[in-house]
């Protein structure tokens, strides 16, 4: 049973990094630098 509820908060935590890079994706913003030109060094 108690692997069972471990495996739920990892499911629930893994879903919810997902639909945080989505989100951002959707806005615009890159996972490797934020879309900062100046900062990364050209990535796009």
């Amino acid at each position: 049973m108690g692997t069972v509820i471990v495996l739920a908060i990892v499911a629930g935590a893994v879903a919810l990094a997902v639909r945080s890079m989505i989100k951002d994706k959707k806005a615009g913003k890159s996972i490797h630098c934020g879309g900062d030109c100046s900062r990364c060094g050209g990535c796009h």
